[in-house]
């Protein structure tokens, strides 16, 4: 159907999708194909997408549940070269409220996506992990090698649950897929035009979002769950890292495979600045970049979180020549310039 190379992109409307399309139209001469069923997205996305970057791409509205729709997809494309694998459900609160929707969506789509790769003799897989799969940890920052704790969240679990059929399927002898786990810290800013960035149907569970709904009206005010953890200030600490860092990531990883580089089947690594950050902090790094002042309450610790949370990323560093280069502030100034964008684009 399409001569060129060919990178499948799921979950290619969502938020981190829609940015690695963005990197990948740039920076590569694949053709891309992106799917998505658009349950906390939208088509319009890739309209955005077009206004930064013309190329043409493909995409498809699919629930990758349905394994038929699934492998029909698969074979009408020749020359697939890599599959980046985004798409899953992420809210932590919504989890551990609905854990079935969980289970049933981010391993049955998972394992659907995989055996379509098996099928069609694709070699090159990029799974889209996450720093949930830690726990809660007592020693910082974590490396690849920390040692895995309980999951505080189905969600969590279900990252868990992914690398480790990632790594069962790659000790099989009857496949040759080249597998890489890409763990996320937290993800957060906009693309620097200021035309495309998180922008959630359902109500927001991650901070910067929260923030920037907060200070532009659409919440009247927001709640920090938690001011007695063990932390310098009493909120919980996390590892920020702009999307668009996290985007030029799976582009390396990619390449990394395509080369042949990588010596093992399966490999993990981790995608953060190595920074932690508190929630207060982030408020404060916004309303200086901002100039708003936040509506916020003190409000109990919310279940499925963990008290703090950084990263080690040196060997990210060494082998896959990866950096983040966004700081604290420009992350906040990046999803501003979006949520400013956003209101006057809806």
């Amino acid at each position: 159907m399409n001569e060129k190379k060919t990178v499948i992109v799921t979950g290619g409307a969502g938020y981190i999708g829609s940015h690695a399309i963005i990197e990948l139209l740039e920076h590569t001469d694949f053709h891309i194909v992106s799917i998505d069923n658009y349950s906390n997205s939208t088509n319009k996305t890739y309209e955005l997408i077009k206004k930064i970057n013309p190329k043409p791409f493909d995409f498809f509205d699919i629930d990758l549940c349905n394994k038929e729709e699934t492998d029909k997809l698969f074979k009408k494309y020749s020359n697939i070269v890599g599959v980046i694998h985004f798409a899953a459900f992420k809210s932590v609160p919504e989890s551990v409220e609905n854990p079935y929707k969980y289970y049933h969506n981010n391993i049955n789509s998972q394992l659907n996506v995989m055996e379509a790769c098996g099928s069609n003799n694709i070699e090159n897989f990029i799974f889209s992990s996450s720093c949930s799969v830690y726990g809660n940890i007592a020693t910082l920052p974590v490396s690849e090698e920390t040692p895995l704790n309980k999951a505080e969240s189905p969600y969590a679990y279900t990252k868990q649950i992914g690398e480790e059929i990632l790594k069962d399927y790659s000790k099989s002898t009857n496949n040759n897929l080249q597998i890489i786990a890409l763990r996320y810290f937290n993800p957060v800013g906009a693309h620097v035009s200021g035309l495309i960035g998180e922008n959630p149907i359902n109500k927001p569970n991650n901070l910067v979002p929260i923030i920037t709904q907060t200070a532009i009206g659409k919440i009247k005010e927001m709640t920090v769950y938690g001011d007695d953890y063990k932390t310098r200030d009493g909120s919980c600490i996390r590892d920020y890292v702009h999307v668009t860092d996290i985007a030029s990531a799976h582009i390396k990883a990619l390449n990394y495979l395509i080369d042949k580089k990588q010596k093992n089947n399966f490999s993990i690594f981790n995608l953060g600045t190595g920074n932690g950050v508190s929630v207060l902090e982030a408020i404060q790094s916004f309303e200086k970049i901002s100039g708003v002042k936040l509506n916020f309450k003190i409000g109990s610790r919310r279940a499925g979180d963990v008290a703090a949370i950084y990263s080690d990323t040196s060997l990210t560093e060494k082998i896959l020549e990866w950096k983040a280069k966004y700081t604290l502030d420009e992350m906040m100034e990046s999803a501003w310039k979006w949520e400013k964008n956003n209101q006057i684009l809806s």
